[in-house]
């Protein structure tokens, strides 16, 4: 079954200097951008991250300080990447918990705003995990039947991520065959910030961690006003903090209107 595009979809993957998404920072990127009339168009570049890449994030995806030296830094191809990505739904491989919110984060680092409104989120590990409860070149071998060669290079394992979900299509006929139907399935929660430190239930947007869980944001920051000082002085990512503020500034609109 092949998934029937109203738009395209662009699978992302990120080798990075690590798993912080408010700290580490991305080395590579790679976007396999999937048209409505099936063509694919690859996006792939290194990046400087401007820091030291540590050996143990070099020896997983290959990538060093030196291979890097040369590079552009984010900053300077945001742009770039922002207009590949214009207009685009967006999946990958565990990409709604970390390489979304990494390239997020990335942006907001460059003075960019890059918005998820009204985008879809294919993240190809969750139907995987839901129906096979594997890794990505597992996921590969179990529905493509073949090796996954460069695992962790971003291009390899983006392209792969686009070849699993075709053949999940086929393999699973409950998850429809459009990019709304499988979202619907897998079922993702109404995040706000993408570290899921706020979540939203019935349209109220909650705490999602810490002694204030579950209660909701606006409330604490009436009753607690230098809780919202102590998360923006705190090491939270800049999505999180950047949502905090507009919460803030919704609530303080609606105490003096």
């Amino acid at each position: 079954m092949k998934l029937q595009l109203t738009r395209p979809i662009a699978f992302i993957d990120l080798e990075t200097t690590g798993v912080n998404i408010s700290t580490d920072r991305i080395v590579e990127i790679a976007i396999v951008k999937i048209s409505t009339d099936g063509s694919k168009q690859v996006k792939r570049k290194l990046i400087n991250p401007q820091m030291p890449i540590p050996a143990g994030a070099s020896d997983v995806h290959g990538i060093t300080d030196e291979m890097v030296k040369d590079a552009p830094t984010f900053k300077q191809v945001a742009n770039e990447i922002k207009q590949f990505l214009d207009n685009c739904d967006m999946g990958g491989y565990n990409s709604n918990r970390f390489d979304v919110p990494m390239l997020i984060e990335e942006f907001l680092r460059a003075g960019m705003e890059f918005s998820t409104d009204g985008r879809k989120m294919v993240d190809v590990q969750k139907v995987f995990h839901l129906m096979e409860q594997r890794t990505l070149s597992a996921a590969y071998k179990f529905y493509c039947n073949k090796q996954l060669d460069g695992a962790h290079s971003a291009e390899a394992d983006a392209a792969a991520t686009w070849e699993v979900l075709e053949a999940q299509l086929e393999r699973y006929p409950q998850l429809g065959n459009t990019v709304d139907s499988v979202v619907k399935f897998t079922g993702e929660d109404d995040i706000v910030d993408f570290a899921r430190r706020f979540i939203r239930v019935n349209g109220v947007e909650i705490f999602n961690f810490g002694k204030h869980k579950g209660k909701p944001v606006s409330q604490v920051l009436k009753e607690e006003p230098q809780y919202y000082d102590w998360m923006m002085k705190g090491d939270f990512a800049m999505n999180t903090k950047q949502k905090l503020t507009e919460i803030l500034n919704r609530t303080l609109l609606k105490k003096n209107s």
